[in-house]
């Protein structure tokens, strides 16, 4: 990811949870907060619930790799949590990366390609 980071702390993720907005679909859960950076960072929640750890993994793997590919289209400074639902668990790369971009949409943070 060339533009982002990781956000690795508990009390980064409660603070975007806290003040961020949030965007649903049956699949993800994402929030959405300024940083007042140039960078975003980016962090991925999946519940036990969801699968074990394998599972859970894998869908960890297809969501960064969603963001990743998508990358370039997203605005700058932003922390964003997203939070994978038990929906998400048989759907493919492709389900995935159409979740994302379209809740991205709704919080008016992906950059229109002209």
């Amino acid at each position: 990811m060339d533009f982002s980071e990781s956000l690795k702390k508990n009390t980064d993720f409660r603070r975007v949870y806290r003040k961020g907005a949030s965007a649903a679909d049956r699949c993800l859960v994402m929030y959405v907060l300024e940083n007042q950076t140039e960078r975003n960072r980016i962090g991925i929640s999946v519940s036990k619930k969801v699968g074990n750890s394998v599972v859970r993994h894998r869908l960890t793997r297809l969501v960064r790799e969603a963001y990743r590919l998508r990358e370039s289209d997203f605005s700058g400074g932003l922390d964003i949590v997203i939070v994978v639902r038990t929906a998400a668990r048989g759907k493919k790369e492709q389900e995935i990366e159409q979740s994302l971009c379209a809740l991205a949409r709704r919080h008016h943070i992906m950059r229109d390609k002209e």
